[in-house]
């Protein structure tokens, strides 16, 4: 039987119920959480997002990549069509965790290997790595930050979500991107 067939069961009842009635492209709550592909760390769970609550971005880590920042480009450029009142669009809420599986990332044997048998760089493995959150996700706030592909009217918080005791913990609060201007630069 194929693993995702207890999943499609649940998606038969979800239509049944019509549950993706209400839900926008506009979210309920203008946040685009970015946070780790770790089945521990859904943000439906450790924040109560549901359908249509917020944007959400999952990949190995929650960091921040060149496809990330793209993403978050785009929803700001589709963003400013919607909300054309000058105010803020969406906080960027980067969210890293306690226990990163990318940490293995650290670890050279295993770098090493990874690297050898799928063609990536090492020293682009070792960068993804998230050892110590608190320090990764300042980096990758930053990297939001800087971003000049980024509507100034995104601003950027970071968190670390513990995977036992089920908090998050803000370690940057909301801030405006870098450049001070209102326009979008592409």
């Amino acid at each position: 039987m194929p693993h995702i067939d207890p999943l499609l069961d649940r998606n038969r009842e979800f239509a049944a119920r019509n549950g993706q009635e209400g839900a926008s492209i506009m979210p309920r709550h203008p946040v685009f959480v970015v946070t780790c592909l770790d089945p521990r760390t859904d943000p439906a769970a450790f924040l109560g997002v549901e359908l249509g609550d917020s944007m959400v971005v999952r990949n190995a880590g929650g960091r921040v990549t060149p496809d990330v920042l793209r993403d978050i480009a785009f929803i700001g450029a589709l963003a400013e069509l919607q909300v054309s009142t000058g105010g803020p669009l969406f906080e960027v809420a980067v969210i890293h965790h306690s226990q990163c599986g990318t940490a293995f990332l650290a670890a050279e044997p295993f770098r090493q290997s990874f690297a050898s048998r799928t063609g990536f760089d090492e020293a682009e493995l070792a960068a993804q790595a998230v050892t110590d959150p608190e320090h990764t996700v300042l980096l990758d706030v930053e990297r939001v930050r800087s971003s000049a592909t980024i509507s100034a009217r995104v601003t950027v918080s970071g968190h670390v979500y513990d995977v036992e005791t089920g908090r998050v913990r803000t370690i940057v609060a909301a801030s405006p991107m870098h450049h001070a201007d209102e326009r979008m630069v592409a």
